[in-house]
């Protein structure tokens, strides 16, 4: 953990601001705008990028991964900015929770990859850009997303110790295990040799 500098009530303040700005579903978004349909009724009824790539139209697909993982950047980046690293870290806890389970979707959101990605690159790029990495070099191998994602935030852990984040991993556990659960079905159907795979609708 970082020095706690800021005061309780600011980090619990960006910890709230992390999760509203988490919180925006731009897959369900985008899929409206661009007359995609409900991402309830398509694929696996996620509102992350993989589901929105399900529908066929890659430019929403792209775009829904790049804006849910600058949104995790900015929650960070903001509180970084205005109160310090112990706030950056509440907000990218904040916006983590916020994607996964938004208020304003009954608390059925996302499973934070491109979240976490994102949040990854703002806190410590290096270790951010090995994620990104690992996430390509394992779909590109096994075509699973889900694999890919479960991958590369197994892989942060031992990445913030060794490329010198370390004060960053309580947070990295804490998140990496929220990839974990939120692909607890994912993980089952892997096991099962049942997962779909990158590009495969329904």
């Amino acid at each position: 953990m970082p020095p706690i500098d800021t005061s309780i009530e600011m980090i619990l303040f960006w910890a709230l601001a992390g999760y509203i700005i988490g919180s925006i579903a731009f897959g369900m978004l985008l899929a409206r705008l661009m007359g995609l349909g409900n991402l309830r009724d398509i694929g696996s009824g996620n509102i992350g990028a993989t589901n929105v790539l399900r529908t066929g139209n890659k430019k929403a697909a792209a775009l829904t991964l790049l804006l849910d993982g600058a949104k995790g950047a900015v929650a960070v980046l903001l509180a970084r900015a205005f109160a310090g690293e112990d706030a950056g870290q509440a907000a990218a806890l904040g916006a983590m929770i916020g994607h996964c389970y938004p208020v304003w979707l009954g608390f059925r959101g996302g499973k934070g990859v491109a979240t976490f990605l994102g949040l990854m690159l703002a806190l410590a790029w290096p270790v951010g850009l090995a994620c990104c990495a690992v996430w390509l070099i394992t779909a590109a191998v096994s075509r699973i997303s889900s694999l890919s994602a479960l991958t590369a935030a197994a892989s942060s852990t031992f990445l913030l110790v060794f490329l010198g984040y370390g004060e960053m991993l309580l947070l990295g556990i804490a998140l990496t295990l929220l990839i974990f659960w939120r692909h607890r079905d994912n993980i089952r159907r892997i096991r099962s040799g049942t997962e779909s795979r990158i590009g495969q609708k329904g």
